[in-house]
């Protein structure tokens, strides 16, 4: 198996960020991989200029994990200040999924946000009804806080987001 590097995206990645996130997360090619949200929501995940403002905010760096050339993976992160940091929208060909990459992914966007925006906390949220995605994360090291947010999108769901936590100075970044 070939070796997979990271890199920060850039202007000219934007678009095939966005094909990922949505191959990944919504329509019948997430349903490939174990971690989508295909059954649960419709539409798109995100949109061209969502994608473009992320990569372009100074606050932000979405990482990349590519494979001889080919994009196999993203992850944002967003320094929130105070040590906090911000990891969302990870995402893995559905097609290479449960291959460690996503594992592999968060231990580099990790010792990124503590290295880029001085994090010693990361933070995350996950749909409620994503039980097994939740464990998946709690695996990794990552702690419920008790915390509860809206779904935040404006739409007729019943979803809750379910707020978790890890620190970083245990990682040595």
């Amino acid at each position: 198996m070939s070796t997979v590097t990271y890199r920060i995206a850039g202007p000219a990645d934007a678009p095939a960020v966005r094909a990922l996130i949505e191959s990944g997360y919504r329509g019948d090619s997430a349903r490939k991989g174990w971690s989508n949200e295909a059954d649960l929501l419709d539409g798109d995940r995100t949109t061209p200029e969502e994608v473009a403002a992320m990569i372009a905010a100074p606050e932000k760096r979405v990482l990349l994990a590519e494979r001889d050339g080919a994009l196999v993976g993203t992850v944002t992160i967003t320094d929130l200040g105070g040590g906090l940091a911000y990891m969302g929208l990870l995402c893995i060909d559905p097609d290479l999924q449960a291959g460690g990459l996503g594992r592999a992914l968060v231990s580099e966007v990790e010792k990124l946000a503590a290295r880029e925006f001085g994090a010693t906390r990361m933070e995350l949220i996950v749909v409620d009804a994503r039980t097994e995605l939740i464990a998946w994360y709690e695996r990794r090291g990552y702690v419920r806080t008790g915390e509860l947010r809206p779904f935040p999108l404006p739409l007729d769901v019943s979803f809750q987001m379910v707020v978790l936590e890890r620190p970083l100075l245990q990682l040595g970044a």
